[in-house]
């Protein structure tokens, strides 16, 4: 009942007004808080408490009178016997998801299912003195109490005396409770939903992380490194930068999730260490084709020294000449294959003539392959045994066609700017080894550079929020260089995609790279180097040289440095960041 000079326009216009809180006030707490404020007003009651059912436990929760009253957590089962814990009026409206009004706690007629004592209990410990009271459950959609609503002490609004609550103020503060239940399920909503989104990120990372141990660092390092440059731009008002709460999430889970598209890209080409590695390193295969000619060698010369055995000088040398020969091309075939320094022309045309020399095959070479091997070479004509065969080879079966799985083409859709080579591998030895710098050849560099468009394929197919819409282009935009020739989609520094938080992701990403101390085919760079490197990046306009010169000048790389690089990396004290400041 709305005593005094309350009227019933004024209660309806209150509830309206908490209506609208409702429905445009984001902070739950705050919702919460003008309810139970709103509940006092509307019952002139005194005090009030809204309690969170979590775990087994009521949680008190949020209180009118924060400043006098300690907060507890009341067992809704008796720890000693299990059962319901009745003497609390609050636990019994949780458990029986009944409302209760009490006109006085101590001269109650104690005809119901529940006893006062732990309400008096309460009033003896903190010298609060309750008389009236009403406890109404907080009800979800599934029938569910997540809370309890309670009043205490309603009063005179002129005279302030303690009187009792009328029976049409259950009703009231069962619309209100009913209104802070949803406010609480929605808020528990979106919590799960955010738990659930931020697990599947973690899932993801570990799907890469099984896959390549270190790829699964870099998933983890980058945003850490993203974080740090963003907080420093925020700090120093950069540009007049500055992220909201839910941008800094949204920031952060695409940091998280900025490689998730390698979890389609092949480990063996993400871990290629040498030029013949495929799922195994081929330089096997070719160091066993040296041995069998070797063995030819020998065996030729012990078949001339039988028909001529006054030649064995002559022949010991021919045969000696032979072994250091393939002992020399082997060495030489082998440097090649680790791919540590640019190869020239004459090195190429070398490995050519190396892979001219034949060797004899006796055996099928189409015998103890599976089924898919075997279409692969289904038009391959077979060759008649024993064959000769080049030492180092192209063959036909080393190309692998296309396969589309799906009738959209990422690249299509997205309208990147990666030329796509005309075969998906090519295996061919001489083709590999003739690699001119590093170990990638370009059908591998191609689905190395894939992963970005698998990254923005796959998260733009997540149906994100609102507030989080962003996170594909904030992901994937790392490899974009702000003089467009970047990729995957060639984005120059005057495109809207390629704002702060993208240019922030690409050298965070570059950074862990180069310093980066778990890459098989890699050693790490220092800071010295790394630095260097990245400052004619910057003067060359394929990352920010502001965000660069904000990384040196905050001392972000050093902060990051003394967490995750090698003492001998790191050489913090000696680092004068005036070296590497763009011109």
């Amino acid at each position: 009942m709305i005593r005094g000079d309350n009227s019933g326009t004024d209660a309806v216009s209150h509830l309206l007004k908490l209506g609208e809180t409702l429905s445009t006030e984001a902070d739950p707490l705050k919702i919460l808080r003008q309810l139970l404020s709103g509940a006092l007003q509307l019952s002139n009651a005194e005090a009030g408490t809204i309690f969170k059912v979590e775990n087994n436990l009521l949680h008190f929760w949020i209180r009118s009178r924060d400043d006098e009253l300690p907060a507890f957590k009341l067992p809704l089962y008796s720890p000693e016997s299990g059962k319901p814990n009745i003497q609390y009026v609050s636990v019994y409206s949780a458990l029986r998801n009944e409302s209760v009004k009490i006109d006085d706690i101590y001269n109650d007629d104690g005809n119901h299912d529940f006893d006062l004592a732990g309400t008096r209990k309460f009033d003896a410990d903190t010298g609060y003195h309750t008389k009236s009271m009403i406890s109404v459950p907080m009800t979800a959609r599934d029938n569910k109490v997540i809370g309890v609503m309670q009043i205490v002490n309603a009063k005179d609004p002129i005279t302030g005396e303690l009187v009792v609550f009328d029976d049409s103020d259950i009703q009231l503060i069962k619309s209100l409770s009913s209104m802070a239940a949803v406010t609480l399920e929605r808020d528990e909503l979106i919590g799960s939903l955010k738990t659930l989104l931020n697990a599947f990120t973690e899932v993801i990372a570990g799907a890469i992380d099984a896959k390549s141990p270190y790829t699964g660092g870099h998933c983890n390092r980058v945003p850490e490194i993203a974080n740090l440059l963003a907080e420093a731009a925020q700090e120093t008002s950069y540009k007049n930068f500055s992220f909201t709460e839910t941008q800094w999430e949204e920031f952060r889970l695409a940091g998280k999730l900025h490689d998730c598209g390698k979890v389609t890209t092949p480990e063996y080409v993400v871990d290629k260490d040498t030029k013949l590695s495929t799922i195994y390193n081929r330089i096997h295969e070719v160091r066993m084709r040296f041995e069998v000619l070797r063995r030819d060698a020998e065996i030729k010369y012990h078949q001339s020294l039988l028909n001529n055995p006054n030649q064995e000088a002559l022949l010991k040398q021919n045969l000696q000449q032979e072994i250091d020969s393939l002992n020399e091309d082997f060495e030489f075939v082998a440097s090649c294959n680790v791919g540590g320094e640019f190869l020239s022309d004459d090195a190429i045309h070398r490995l050519s003539q190396i892979g001219e020399r034949q060797w004899i095959r006796h055996y099928d070479d189409r015998v103890g392959l599976s089924f898919m091997d075997l279409m692969h070479l289904e038009h391959i004509p077979k060759q008649t045994l024993p064959c000769e065969e080049k030492l180092l080879d192209d063959k036909p079966e080393h190309l692998t066609e296309w396969i589309n799985h799906s009738d959209v083409d990422p690249l299509a859709e997205l309208r990147a700017n990666m030329p796509k080579p005309e075969y998906m591998f090519n295996k061919g030895e001489l083709y590999n080894l003739s690699i001119r710098r590093g170990t990638l050849s370009n059908e591998e560099r191609f689905i190395i550079n894939d992963h970005i468009v698998q990254t923005i394929a796959m998260l733009k197919k997540l149906p994100f929020p609102d507030y989080l819409k962003r996170i594909p282009e904030i992901a994937g935009g790392h490899h974009e260089k702000l003089d467009g020739t970047g990729y995957p989609l060639g984005l120059d520094e005057n495109h809207q995609d390629l704002d702060i938080p993208a240019r922030i992701m690409a050298i965070a990403d570059i950074f862990e790279a180069l310093t980066a101390s778990d890459r098989p085919y890699k050693k790490a760079k220092t800071l010295d180097e790394s630095l260097n490197i990245m400052k004619f990046m910057a003067q060359d306009k394929h990352i920010d040289s502001d965000l660069f010169r904000l990384f040196l000048e905050q001392r972000v790389f050093n902060i990051y440095a003394k967490d995750n690089l090698n003492v001998s990396q790191q050489e913090l004290d000696a680092i004068d960041i005036t070296k590497y400041l763009p011109a």
